[in-house]
């Protein structure tokens, strides 16, 4: 009877302690992400600071900073965007500063709770103190690479358990928050990541004050479920499958509907399609494909160009399209040709945000298409 009970003291005692344990910052913590939208993870919207001790950060290949809630969030982005792997640091449980992530001592599997991962990964600078962390909470120390590793090899089951959590609970309660306290009037698609939607909401108060939760909620469910439902509306839209990647910058291009291009090449009876996230990087492949990779197309095996026209947001004949330069309107890669149907179209929107120029695709020169991205 003794020894059961002592079995029993010693594992709600560690099941305390891992409830104990806080991700949360202590202090103000370190955010290195620009903008308001600095303060939620751009991969899942998670905030930073609640979940910064199992921080991480990067940058992507264009030097764009991004902080994550999590080493499961920086793979997906490693995935989707690809990142410098040369700058990644890492919070450090215990003392709670950014340290160099592959030069930290890794503790996985903890009785800590995973962050958006069933297996929890924490980063230490010094081996004393993950043993330490070990003696209290389980788990084995591992390198940078092997916990970056085990997050890549548990990405698809990590999604599909977040997936069910957020259709069973988070999306129906932030349907309900959408329709009672937030302006109908919000479009997601006007934003390249979850984390400026959120910020837009708080900050321009789009919706009655929200508390962290319900914020987060709302977010999600503008982002994952009427970003496309209202797309679903349209009949005439260039339908991209969900494991499309962009050859030019490797993105998926199903996250980025507004911006959906294709180019349709044509062998024999045979017809083959490349999707891109944005015109600027389908013009990119256009003059020059096998800059992007050993493709076997020319431009006389063109049969048809889709682009998404910027109103409509239907797939409109992208030889016939005209494109407006230079505007405030950003893509997901950054400076953007916008397409439209008209000409017309085009005037008003230049006018509206400040293009600097419309022109029609015979008229879009190489070099001015890759000054886009300085």
């Amino acid at each position: 009877m003794l020894k059961y009970l002592l079995i029993l003291m010693l594992f709600f005692g560690n099941y305390l302690n891992a409830e104990t344990f806080s991700k949360e910052a202590s202090n103000e913590p370190i955010l290195v992400q620009k903008g308001e939208e600095k303060h939620w993870c751009p991969v899942c919207g998670m905030n930073i600071k609640k979940f910064y001790k199992t921080s991480h950060t990067s940058t992507l290949e264009n030097g764009t900073p991004r902080q994550y809630c999590s080493i499961r969030c920086l793979a997906k982005d490693k995935e989707e965007y690809g990142i410098d792997e040369n700058n990644i640091k890492v919070i450090d449980a215990k003392h709670e500063k950014l340290i160099d992530a592959k030069k930290a001592f890794y503790v996985i599997g903890s009785k800590v709770k995973g962050t958006m991962s069933m297996t929890s990964k924490l980063a230490f600078e010094k081996e004393l103190d993950a043993k330490e962390f070990i003696k209290q909470y389980g788990g084995k120390i591992a390198s940078f690479a092997e916990a970056l590793k085990e997050a890549q090899n548990s990405l698809k089951e990590d999604d599909k358990n977040t997936k069910n959590k957020k259709i069973k609970k988070i999306y129906p309660m932030g349907k309900k928050i959408f329709e009672k306290l937030c302006n109908q009037d919000i479009d997601p698609t006007d934003y390249i990541e979850i984390n400026e939607l959120k910020a837009d909401i708080k900050n321009n108060k789009l919706c009655k004050r929200l508390d962290e939760k319900k914020l987060q909620a709302v977010s999600l469910y503008l982002w994952d479920v009427k970003r496309f439902g209202d797309l679903d509306s349209i009949k005439n839209k260039v339908e991209v499958e969900e494991r499309e990647k962009c050859p030019v910058c490797g993105m998926f291009v199903a996250k980025y509907p507004r911006w959906a291009a294709q180019i349709f090449y044509k062998h024999g009876d045979h017809e083959h399609k490349f999707s891109f996230d944005g015109v600027k990087d389908m013009m990119k492949f256009y003059f020059n494909p096998k800059k992007w990779g050993e493709y076997p197309v020319s431009k006389d095996m063109i049969s048809k160009i889709l682009v998404t026209d910027y109103y409509s947001q239907e797939a409109i004949d992208g030889i016939k399209a005209f494109y407006v330069i230079g505007s405030d309107v950003y893509g997901p890669m950054g400076n953007e040709l916008i397409p439209f149907i008209s000409e017309n179209d085009a005037k008003i929107f230049k006018n509206d945000h400040d293009g600097t120029k419309i022109v029609s695709f015979d008229k879009i020169i190489e070099n001015e298409v890759y000054k886009l991205d300085e």
